[in-house]
């Protein structure tokens, strides 16, 4: 392509343009907008028709102020900050201890005692099942490990629940935490 003076010309992978000043074979000298003398091979340089701005160009179908707004990031809504200690606390705590779940167990044998903090745990479970509540704490105490036996048996009864020992700083050894995954299919 051959370059004459006075073209307006672009420079390929640059932000320049200028206008051609100087013709020396392959060689073309211009003169950026910021009044720069420059010189380039003529394989470096592209043809403009006119003088105008390669910005009105783009903008001749849409306002900038489109433009712009299609190109800003939408502002987030502020979600309440959850520390990632908190995101894993259990949703759900249950007491089992006998002196929680009755006014007195006096008159209570131990066999209706442990009757009705088991049947509490079930009822609790099928509740966090029905609500699909994610993690509930039973809150057993250490005793002899009777209770925590049973709730053993009991959990190991459902086959969309994993459990395990709750967190120790928080509930000591007396605490099995229950996980029950939401998503299973009901058979």
């Amino acid at each position: 392509m051959a370059f004459k003076l006075g073209d307006y010309v672009l420079v390929l992978d640059e932000d320049l343009s200028g206008v051609v000043t100087k013709v020396k074979g392959d060689t073309i000298f211009i003169e950026t907008e910021d009044g720069f003398l420059l010189d380039f091979q003529v394989n470096e340089l592209v043809l403009k028709d006119k003088k105008e701005s390669i910005a009105s160009e783009i903008f001749l179908n849409s306002s900038i102020a489109d433009v712009v707004s299609e190109k800003e990031i939408p502002k987030r809504k502020n979600q309440p900050k959850i520390r990632a200690k908190d995101r894993y606390e259990p949703t759900m705590e249950v007491d089992l201890h006998i002196h929680q779940l009755v006014k007195s167990s006096r008159g209570m044998s131990n066999h209706d005692m442990l009757t009705l903090q088991l049947d509490t745990a079930r009822h609790k479970l099928e509740f966090a099942i029905k609500k699909r509540i994610q993690k509930i704490v039973f809150i057993h105490g250490v005793g002899e490990g009777v209770l925590k036996m049973e709730l053993d048996y009991l959990f190991g009864r459902y086959n969309n629940i994993k459990f395990y020992d709750a967190n120790y700083q928080k509930y000591g050894l007396g605490a099995t935490e229950v996980y029950i995954y939401q998503n299973v299919s009901k058979d």
